[in-house]
């Protein structure tokens, strides 16, 4: 194994989000459902997207929207599988 920086990963991470990210797979780290992106629920407003597993309605990730860009604040998802 060796140790590289954070670049490294840019090719992996295109892979995951490249096409459709309405299919890619998430598991729930409370409840181990597994369901696409489309699947789930989502409460929407201006300022943020809340991603909530349909099966606990625990929050998966946050999408929050800014003047300087979108963040992604990783909650309860487990696992994204582009597969």
């Amino acid at each position: 194994m060796s140790r590289v920086d954070g670049n490294a990963v840019a090719g992996l991470l295109a892979e995951i989000f490249v096409g459709d990210v309405t299919m890619l797979r998430g598991v729930c780290g409370e409840c181990a459902s597994v369901s696409t992106l489309a699947e789930t629920d989502v409460e929407l407003d201006a300022q943020a997207a809340i991603v909530r597993c349909r099966a606990c309605t625990v929050t998966l990730f946050t999408v929050l929207r800014a003047g300087d860009g979108s963040r992604l604040v990783v909650g309860s998802l487990r696992e994204l599988d582009g597969h």
